[in-house]
């Protein structure tokens, strides 16, 4: 342990640029001492050999160690920098160590050992473990007195050790003697507690796994994430930080410019850099293939495109500088084409996980992506994927197909991406959508906005400013309260088939009333004529004569109807059925 200490203090081994900060706090500080004090394992400490081809990170000391400029690490910490931080600040530095209390606030503490609580048996451990403040004074809650330790006498008077001297004991013992002026019973407390307390530490020994130089990236991430005690998952935006930090680029700082400008627009909100650097991937990745064909047009030997977590690590710096740039325009260009189909807001948007291919298609078309057939297209696969609930779970295979599948469908005119192909909505599934947890309750109730539908009270047709004005939001047709009176079983009656999107103040007239009578209202209070009421109602595609009569049978029938009916045209006509005898579809390359 204490060559392990020393090493840190050197500069020999240092921590990769992803590793956390230190952040224990002053009780497992203590009990880590106490564990080592009785020779206690406190596990592997894992390290990876630097020098190799295939990992560069930037380093960084242990928090406390002393700067060695131009000083490169021999080593690696991986698994242990909590142990080893700790360790190193109460054991090594002459200054108290920066920790935390029980409630998280920040404090600083000496550590020191109780000689004989440390040499009781009946004692637990921990307890003999002393932790004090920087002044070495413990002032006691509604006392006048103070527990002073900040002098070597006033701590061989308590007997109090402090652990900052445990591998250069010799100077304080000698004093300690001289203190108690060479009495045998203090002589012979120092030597039982020299050999069961100091000795431990001295003589300590960790287990050391040490990964060799030319360890592959991934399995670094990999490693780091199964053994790392903290239980922190590390995401490939950090270890792609570490890694371009190695070439003086700030991945970090770099993100969190473009952050702000895909941030400004509220449909992007949700984007995050792990997004970012995926659908920077998937552009690199398809340039790296299209360039292996120029070079030599051998699909099958090609490298494929790709955006899993080992692709996103094999991502060179001049690969994300030669398309970051690019996709934060086509994140732009998402957000426009999400406006023109009426989604306005990330809280509604069906799959955050679908602007990662939109917004590279987007990316590589420019503006090829504004004529009426390109916009066509785009929307259908965009609607296939959301209605079809073809996003959810593992979607990096997807995503690697969609580029390439969408590009050439609209480019080039070939067969439809296996997005639109697979993408089915069963009749059936309506019943099922109730709530906003599902992509494609979402995606319905933004398809009614899409159709133009209009409130019932202003006749606001949906539009950025009147979305976010009017507090557009999700509302039941039939009253909760009038369908349980009713006996209308909630499958019917929460089902999205019930609900449509009105502005907070119409839903606030409706109340629980019935359909009849909240029409009335509407009618009445503002002077609204019933012809123009049942225009806005048609727009929810909604037939008001039920509404008038408090049919919700054949209201829900006749709607069921029109929304299927929506649903399959917005998706490419007939997909809301399963395929009978499907032919097989085009084999697709990457």
């Amino acid at each position: 342990m204490r060559d392990l200490l020393g090493e840190a203090r050197d500069g020999e081994s240092q921590l990769p640029d992803f590793q956390r900060g230190w952040i224990w706090d002053d009780d497992r500080v203590r009990s880590l001492l106490a564990s080592i004090s009785l020779g206690f394992p406190i596990g592997a400490v894992m390290m990876l050999e630097t020098g190799g081809q295939t990992v560069r990170f930037k380093q960084r000391r242990l928090e406390g160690a002393p700067p060695s400029p131009g000083r490169d690490a021999d080593r690696l910490v991986l698994d242990g920098q909590q142990r080893l931080t700790s360790l190193f600040q109460s054991l090594f530095l002459e200054q108290p160590v920066k920790t935390r209390d029980q409630r998280g606030k920040t404090i600083e503490r000496w550590y020191y050992a109780d000689m004989q609580l440390a040499l009781n048996p009946s004692v637990d451990r921990d307890e003999a473990i002393v932790s004090l403040p920087p002044d070495r004074q413990i002032k006691k809650f509604g006392r006048d007195s103070v527990e002073d330790y900040s002098t070597p006498e006033r701590e061989y008077q308590a007997m109090l050790f402090p652990l900052s001297r445990v591998f250069h004991s010799s100077g304080w013992r000698r004093g300690f003697q001289k203190y108690w002026k060479h009495a045998e019973d203090k002589m012979d407390l120092w030597d039982e507690f020299e050999q069961n307390f100091v000795d431990r530490f001295e003589q300590y020994q960790v287990p050391v796994i040490e990964l060799g130089k030319d360890t592959p990236k991934e399995a670094v991430c990999q490693v780091f994430e199964k053994v790392n005690t903290g239980g922190v998952t590390l995401t490939v935006f950090e270890l792609l930080t570490a890694t371009f930090a190695a070439d003086d680029f700030d991945l970090r700082s770099d993100w969190e410019q473009r952050e702000s400008a895909i941030h400004a627009h509220s449909i992007l909100s949700g984007v995050s850099n792990t997004d970012f650097v995926q659908a920077v991937t998937l552009l690199a990745t398809r340039a790296r293939r299209e360039a292996a064909l120029r070079d030599r047009p051998d699909e099958e030997r090609a490298p494929g495109i790709g955006c899993r977590r080992s692709d996103m690590l094999d991502l060179q710096l001049h690969e994300y500088t030669r398309w970051a740039t690019p996709l934060v325009g086509g994140l732009e260009t998402a957000a426009r084409f999400l406006h023109s189909q009426h989604l306005y807001d990330a809280r509604f948007l069906p799959y955050g996980s679908q602007l990662i291919p939109l917004a590279a298609v987007l990316t590589v078309l420019g503006h090829e992506w504004e004529p009426y057939h390109a916009r066509t297209k785009l929307a259908q696969w965009y609607w296939c994927g959301v209605l079809g609930e073809l996003y959810g779970g593992s979607t990096e295979t997807r995503f690697s197909r969609d580029l390439p599948e969408v590009l050439t469908w609209i480019r080039d005119g070939r067969p439809e991406p296996r997005t639109v192909y697979d993408a089915q909505f069963a009749a059936s599934r309506l019943l099922t959508l109730r709530t906003r947890r599902s992509a494609a309750y979402k995606g319905i109730y933004t398809l009614l906005l899409r159709e133009g539908a209009q409130d019932w009270k202003t006749a606001e047709e949906s539009s950025i400013a009147g979305y976010f004005d009017a507090s557009i939001d999700i509302h039941h047709v039939f009253p909760q309260r009038w369908c349980k009176e009713r006996g209308i079983e909630p499958a019917r009656c929460d089902s999205i088939v019930n609900k449509t999107p009105l502005a907070a103040s119409t839903n606030r007239s409706i109340g629980g009333a019935a359909p009849s009578k909240y029409l009335h209202r509407i009618t009445h209070d503002d002077e609204a004529p019933r012809a123009t009421l049942a225009e806005y109602l048609q727009s929810h595609l909604i037939a008001p004569k039920h509404l008038w009569a408090d049919d919700f049978d054949n209201y829900f029938e006749t709607r069921q109807t029109a929304l299927l009916r929506r649903i399959a045209s917005v998706m490419g006509n007939n997909r809301q059925t399963t395929r009978k005898n499907p032919t097989k579809h085009p084999p697709t390359t990457n």
